[in-house]
């Protein structure tokens, strides 16, 4: 019987490979083969680029995006453009060493490009698209765009600090007038907060939607429960009119479950917010909106108090000036909720993410892209050195599978749907919720130079991120829509960073989150418009200290 399973096997491994055809690259002016081309170093001083590209539509179908410049995340296929997912070449391609050349159209890309987008590029992605920080990718580190030497946010690094980089031009930073083309909007893909928490350090909007509304076709993941791509912007509108363009059931993605629309019933969201806008005055714009500031995201182990006031003192002074009911809501669960997502994923996230293995349902698993594994000597060297996050990932799902059994990730999963209606309970009495969307403000890069030179340790690096994602991660496990919606500044910490660049200080973007009942992202959209007509916003930068 094994021998027939063999031969069974070997006959379909020997067919020719079979890619969907709903994943075939749009049409696109200046037909085939895409050209692309890499950045030039000089100009692209903040390492925000992965590949340059000008991708339009020949025949878009609608023009929802007309002319709207946009970066793509390069953990996203954009079909005839390099695909690195941020790590080392013989790492992404260990056959030939050489970045492969996608011959799909994710389907975030597909619907852009239909919306009438220009895409001018792939912005760069952490290694393997593993990290809260942003010195990790192989294209090196992405600097903050406030702040040099400090951290941009990961993994959807170098598509916020294009973004953050734009804002802080108009806001009269200084020493960023040479830094070639940016972008007007941008794709993130976020698992614990690699959308959020990235917009939040560069001052920028970031939405991570309902599960299962943006399809992830086409995307390297880390686990399915936890997987979300989204849009980011440097306003709410463009938020909107990215989600109504990227929206919808795509039949290949099995994230996506009944409660998915299909994209004849996908919501016109920049539609409805204009609208929303238009029949309001700014003073009552918030009227009749419940806010619920989440009081555990305030106090919880790791929080500065100053994001916690800036946070705190927004909400409640720009909500109500629009109109709304601000009020504190204890959410016990959410201390708990890092670990539930710790628990629930980790025993399979390296095998997953690095190891190649297939997901558990049906999925269109990307042709182009089969990393190296298992992890060998190099591999080892050159990840503990640049991401010892993903070494982490690996040692510790031997460790926990060896420990536990399945039934701890089963019970773990339980707690999950204890954690979602945790935060629908709270739903119930509020239109939104509302935390610091990270701890603390950006940290500094640490030192890039090897251990042995004087540079920062492993356990340095792994530091950075512990506790980051602590108010983000818990709305990847459950589910529901989140955004972070800039809303003042802090100061920066002075702390050694990397060679060069110790004891810089100055200040720093804050991010305010606002989260919402599952398939309500219309309900986030409207809070974060009434936040800005009651005055809420980055507001004027500081300046240098």
């Amino acid at each position: 019987m094994i021998q027939a399973a063999d031969a069974t096997v070997a006959l379909v491994d020997a067919l020719p490979d079979y890619i969907s055809p709903l994943l075939a690259p749009v049409p696109t002016v200046g037909g085939e083969p895409r050209q692309y081309s890499l950045p030039n170093k000089s100009v692209d001083t903040y390492n925000v680029w992965s590949h340059h590209t000008s991708l339009k539509a020949t025949d878009p179908k609608s023009d929802i995006l007309k002319d709207v410049t946009c970066v793509i995340k390069d953990n996203m296929t954009v079909a005839g453009v390099p695909y690195t997912c941020g790590t080392f070449p013989q790492l992404a391609s260990p056959k030939d060493g050489k970045y492969q050349i996608p011959v799909i159209d994710s389907t975030v890309v597909k619907r852009l490009l239909e919306a009438g987008a220009h895409i001018i590029g792939t912005s760069t992605c952490e290694n393997y698209s593993l990290t809260p920080m942003s010195y990790t990718s192989a294209n090196g580190p992405v600097d903050n765009p406030w702040l040099r030497g400090y951290n941009a946010g990961g993994s959807s690094s170098g598509s916020a600090c294009m973004l953050g980089l734009s804002r802080a031009r108009e806001l009269g930073v200084t020493g960023l007038e040479n830094l070639g083309e940016l972008t007007d909007v941008a794709m993130g893909g976020d698992q614990a907060g690699s959308i959020r928490l990235p917009a939040s350090y560069c001052g920028v909007y970031g939405l991570k939607p309902t599960h299962g509304l943006v399809p992830y076709t086409g995307i390297a993941g880390l686990h399915p429960m936890i997987d979300f791509c989204g849009p980011m912007a440097n306003n709410v509108e463009d938020i909107a009119r990215m989600l109504t363009a990227l929206a919808g059931y795509d039949g290949l993605d099995p994230r996506m479950t009944p409660e998915s629309p299909l994209r004849q019933n996908v919501k016109q969201y920049h539609i409805e917010l204009a609208s929303f806008i238009d029949t309001s005055t700014p003073s009552s714009l918030g009227k009749g909106l419940r806010v619920g500031i989440i009081s555990e995201s305030l106090t919880s182990v790791g929080t500065s108090p100053d994001v916690a006031k800036v946070v705190e003192e927004a909400a409640t002074t720009y909500f109500t000036a629009s109109g709304a009911q601000v009020s504190h809501v204890s959410i016990p669960m959410h201390l708990l909720a890092p670990a539930i997502w710790t628990a629930s994923t980790r025993t399979h996230m390296a095998s997953l993410t690095a190891g190649t293995r297939v997901p558990d349902l049906l999925s269109h698993v990307l042709p182009h892209f089969t990393p190296r594994w298992p992890l060998d000597q190099e591999m080892f060297d050159l990840l503990t050195h640049a991401n010892p996050a993903i070494i982490n990932i690996i040692f510790g799902e031997d460790f926990l599978t060896e420990k536990y059994s399945s039934a701890s990730q089963a019970k773990a999963h339980r707690h999950v749907f204890q954690l979602r209606e945790a935060y629908n309970m709270a739903l119930e009495q509020f239109d939104v919720l509302i935390t610091p969307t990270c701890p603390n403000v950006a940290p500094p890069h640490p030192d890039l130079r090897p251990e042995s030179q004087g540079g920062s340790s492993v356990m340095d690096k792994m530091k950075l991120a512990v506790g980051s994602t602590n108010n983000t991660c818990p709305f990847n496990a459950s589910g529901h829509p989140a955004m972070s919606v800039p809303c003042g500044w802090a100061r920066a910490a002075g702390a050694q960073g990397m060679a060069g660049l110790v004891g810089q200080e100055g200040w720093l973007p804050v991010g305010m989150q606002i989260v919402g009942k599952r398939w309500d992202e219309m309900g986030v959209l409207r809070a974060a418009k009434a936040f800005e007509a009651g005055g809420g916003g980055l507001g004027k930068w500081p300046g240098p200290v």
